[in-house]
């Protein structure tokens, strides 16, 4: 197309999604198609575990794209052409769009499902058994909570019938699960719920102290009193101190790099 490339647009034709450059009359749909699918390869080649997206761009846009009629109003159900192909090839691969990435929400939600994908990717390629897909669902249990309960109960009923399943149908019936799992949003109240869960663990300890600070920094965390790594760093603190294993090994106190302060926000 050159550079700038002609602007362009997802136009209805004959039941078909075509790539039109209106001003020059130039159907761009086929040679659109051809470069995605080629295009589309780099998520294998450089083993990415996410991809952001140019919003409301014909071939990039991932939501609410522009799709005009040959002499009505566009609608807005369109898809970009990559962005069609990406996630036709990878239906698992965390996407979002730039412009999506300024909500706080939604920025935490992408980035904890890339770690989450890379460390699910991990575990499936590795030569898995039985017993460490136990291992993995067992560390990502408090994560997965706090986005879908449902999803949550489900996978582990998965698990624990594994051995009857074939691998390729197991591997790919969990990868699934847990990634629609982690696309539904955390909330204050999800969080909570599993706080409050985690200090189950902490009464075999003895430390009443201990207990009652980190019930009353959920209680702060609740009514939007201090952010959520409040209570998250409370806990890691004494799980290291009770060397209470089972919280330790959680993906759900570390799921990003503690640099990027995406609990940190009230």
């Amino acid at each position: 197309m050159g550079v700038p490339r002609p602007t362009v647009r997802l136009v209805s034709l004959d039941d078909k999604i075509r790539v039109v450059d209106p001003k020059n009359e130039i159907d761009w749909t086929a040679a659109m198609e051809d470069h995605a699918v080629k295009r589309a390869v780099v998520v294998e080649e450089q083993e990415l575990s996410g991809f952001i997206l140019k919003s409301k761009s014909p071939t990039c846009g991932v939501w609410r794209v522009k799709v005009y009629s040959e002499g009505g109003m566009p609608n807005m159900n369109g898809r970009g052409v990559f962005s069609a192909e990406l996630l036709r090839r990878y239906p698992r691969l965390p996407v979002e769009e730039e412009g999506r990435l300024n909500d706080p929400a939604l920025r935490e939600n992408f980035v904890e499902r890339v770690f989450a994908y890379h460390r699910l990717r991990k575990t499936f390629k590795a030569r898995w058994t039985v017993g460490s897909i136990v291992e993995f669902h067992t560390r990502e249990k408090l994560l997965l909570r706090a986005h879908h309960e449902a999803t949550y109960r489900k996978l582990g009923r998965l698990v624990a019938g594994a051995k009857s399943m074939p691998r390729p149908a197991f591997a790919a019936e969990y990868q699934q699960g847990f990634m629609d799992a982690m696309g539904y949003k955390t909330t204050v109240r999800k969080h909570t719920n599993v706080l409050e869960h985690m200090l189950g663990y902490l009464r075999k300890t003895g430390d009443e102290t201990g207990r009652q600070e980190a019930y009353g920094a959920i209680q702060d965390y609740r009514s939007g009193l201090v952010p959520l790594i409040v209570p998250m760093t409370l806990f890691s603190y004494l799980a290291r101190r009770h060397n209470i294993d089972y919280l330790l090994q959680q993906s759900y106190l570390n799921p990003h790099p503690k640099e990027l302060m995406l609990r940190n926000h009230v």
